[in-house]
């Protein structure tokens, strides 16, 4: 082989080094526990604490080695307005072919050398080609964004062209089968919340097909699911920590709900290492990471709201100018406006709406667009009054439905780095800033960090770092 080895990043967000060492000492993960003999194991520290403690920013500094304050970017679906280059953009530059598969708040200032999947929360971003990935990315970004409604109104053309798209892109038998159990065990009423992993393992069939046929020398893989477990169901996992304990039938569903996300990518792991073989880099990174969610024990738990109907919603709080809608996670959504002077009005629109005389909603513009929220995460009777900015009544239940369950994970600054590379000593227990895994990439590929990477590679890679002349493209200094 000549050249750098191809490295594949995993990027599973918000897993717990606690968690991970404690399935693994109980047996229960073999392929991480495979991935972890032959890596460099590190816990990484952010720069941040809360409200910049969020998946979304933390991402963007490791793709660009850059902290809150440097970046700056930080609401989801805003990481395509970053000035400054990700890593997988300074590799797809020096002339690597790159695949980008979910990574979260990710976007390219121009056409990548290669192939690239949004997050299914993206705005302002596409799939690059987008012909080629628009049906797929749709249908996920439908279904993701949507995930907390009973029904969702999915068109059968909608399924017909997802379903061809993965029969013609990978689809695995493995995978059919899973759905297969997965549709038999929801008739009885129950566990449609493990609709997730199947999403997960639908992504890696995508993946593995694209990576085997493409062998691109730099790729990612975002997965959620875990993430989106933990915050639901650690109080199910560990109840003793919480004053809101979980009901008999709540256990009987929801136990094991953690346990079973860390599973699932376990699989994930095992099928990856298989692809990728001993002459891949296998990188696992998880940002940050989770704990228990206590702050809001004595105020009945947290929960988040979101419209019934965005368009009715809008319509009564007096927004009737032309606009998009883009809902990203949880009780969070973007409006873009083409007047500025309309998105100045939404805002005062929504901010003026009321629920027994407190603010209903939350709202904060740049230029055309509008950010925006339900404020509301405590339960809300659903015969409250909410008001708009004429004083026109309506009930709350009306208007927003609630999440069908409480908050019981919040984010933790530390995270996993796992580098799983074969030429290189594995060792172990090593804390490290979340800023030096940009650095760490592209040391391994020869290229030289530009200017505004201050922090350095991880030290085994650090000689190779040193070697490379500082010849830096005016392409990556940045703004």
């Amino acid at each position: 082989m000549t050249g750098p080895k191809p490295l594949i990043l995993l990027e599973f967000n918000e897993l717990s080094p606690t968690l991970m060492d404690r399935f693994i000492a109980e047996g229960k993960l073999p392929n991480f526990a495979k991935l972890r003999a032959r890596s460099q194991v590190c816990v990484t520290e952010t720069d941040e604490v809360a409200p910049n403690l969020e998946p979304w920013i933390q991402w963007i500094t490791v793709h660009t080695g850059l902290s809150y304050n440097e970046h700056g970017v930080f609401d989801l679906g805003d990481g395509h307005k970053l000035n400054y280059p990700r890593v997988f953009e300074l590799l797809s530059e020096h002339g690597y072919k790159i695949f980008i598969c979910g990574s979260m708040n990710a976007a390219f200032r121009r056409p990548p050398n290669g192939y690239f999947i949004p997050d299914p929360w993206s705005v302002g971003v596409d799939p690059y080609p987008k012909g080629e990935f628009e049906d797929f990315f749709n249908y996920i970004r439908l279904n993701v964004q949507e995930h907390t409604r009973d029904k969702m109104v999915v068109s059968k053309s909608e399924h017909l062209k997802f379903l061809l798209f993965m029969v013609r892109h990978g689809l695995s038998t493995r995978t059919v089968v899973a759905i297969m159990k997965q549709l038999a065990e929801e008739r009885s009423g129950k566990f449609r919340w493990k609709r997730a992993m199947i999403l997960d393992r639908l992504l890696w069939d995508v993946f593995e097909y694209y990576w085997k046929k493409k062998r691109p020398a730099f790729s990612t893989f975002f997965l959620n699911s875990t993430a989106h477990f933990q915050h639901f169901y650690w109080r199910n996992m560990d109840p003793n920590p919480f004053k809101i304990k979980p009901s008999t039938e709540e256990q009987a569903e929801y136990e094991n709900a953690v346990l079973f996300g860390y599973e699932g990518m376990d699989k994930i792991v095992g099928r990856c290492l298989d692809v990728a073989g001993p002459d891949t880099v296998v990188i696992l990174a998880s940002a940050l990471s989770q704990q228990p969610c206590l702050i809001y024990e004595d105020k009945s738990g947290k929960t988040f709201y979101r419209p019934n109907d965005p368009e009715k919603f809008f319509e009564y709080a007096g927004i009737h100018t032309p606009h998009r809608f883009a809902p990203v996670m949880s009780e969070q959504f973007h409006l873009y406006f083409k007047e500025e002077p309309d998105a100045v009005e939404a805002e005062k629109l929504l901010a003026a709406m009321r629920v027994d005389g407190r603010a209903l909603m939350m709202a904060r513009r740049e230029g055309h667009e509008v950010f925006a929220g339900c404020t509301i995460f405590q339960p809300v009777d659903p015969k409250a009054t909410v008001t708009n900015s004429q004083g026109e009544a309506k009930e709350f239940g009306s208007l927003l439905y609630k999440a069908d369950v409480l908050k019981s994970g919040m984010h933790h600054p530390d995270g996993i780095l796992w580098v799983g590379d074969s030429s290189k000593q594995p060792t172990e227990s090593r804390r490290v800033s979340l800023r030096s895994v940009a650095p760490t990439i592209l040391a391994h590929f020869g290229v030289a960090k530009p200017n505004f990477m201050r922090a350095d590679p991880l030290p085994a890679y650090a000689s190779a770092a040193a070697a490379e002349a500082p010849r830096v493209m005016a392409a990556t200094t940045g703004v």
